[in-house]
């Protein structure tokens, strides 16, 4: 049986409660049980501790990171799951230090990652509209929303993981479409997990 880490990295703030990632969090899972995935699960706001939260992404096939993009990255408390995390994974379980070696020091930083067979995917929530992204004239000069969250892609590849296409739902607090969201969702699962 296949074995996936779904993160629901919202942080509650008064105008937006979290809603629309726990259901997207929650429709990832049951897709996902539904091929014949086990699931576990964390979410910021429910306690956690680092160490077991490294034995999950060692134990899982895939990762799956659900969250809002907060003033252009991820939300804090993700950012301090990160820093304890990851840190405590370091050193011998998700990654042996960060590559280099004593013989060769400028060479293969980043190389280190003992989670070479496990997949990773963003599933991310914007208010900007989709429009502002891709175009050179407006907000994010041309960027992609890949190019917005390269540090996060950096994240699981300094472990070795493999990256799945993203998945994103825009413009969600002033001109959302979440039925059709959620469509697109559904598809863009099918087509990256099947029985």
């Amino acid at each position: 049986m296949k074995k996936a880490l779904i993160i629901n990295a919202h942080q509650e703030y008064p105008f937006a409660k979290g809603e629309l990632n726990k259901e997207i969090a929650k429709r990832i899972g049951e897709h996902l049980q539904s091929v014949g995935y086990e699931i576990k699960t964390t979410t910021m706001k429910d306690d956690w501790q680092a160490e077991e939260e490294v034995e999950k992404h060692t134990w899982a096939d895939v990762v799956i990171l659900q969250s809002p993009a907060n003033w252009m990255g991820l939300p804090w408390s993700f950012k301090k799951y990160m820093d304890e995390v990851y840190t405590a994974g370091m050193f011998g379980t998700m990654s042996q230090n960060d590559g280099r070696t004593a013989e060769s020091p400028k060479k293969n930083y980043g190389g280190g990652g003992l989670l070479q067979n496990t997949k990773y995917m963003l599933s991310l929530t914007f208010n900007a509209p989709e429009e502002s992204f891709n175009d050179s004239d407006d907000f994010f000069e041309g960027k992609t929303i890949d190019d917005l969250f390269f540090p996060q892609h950096m994240n699981f590849k300094f472990f070795g993981m493999q990256k799945l296409p993203t998945f994103a739902c825009f413009d969600v607090m002033k001109n959302g479409d979440i039925e059709n969201d959620f469509k697109r969702l559904e598809t863009h699962l099918s087509n990256l997990f099947t029985n």
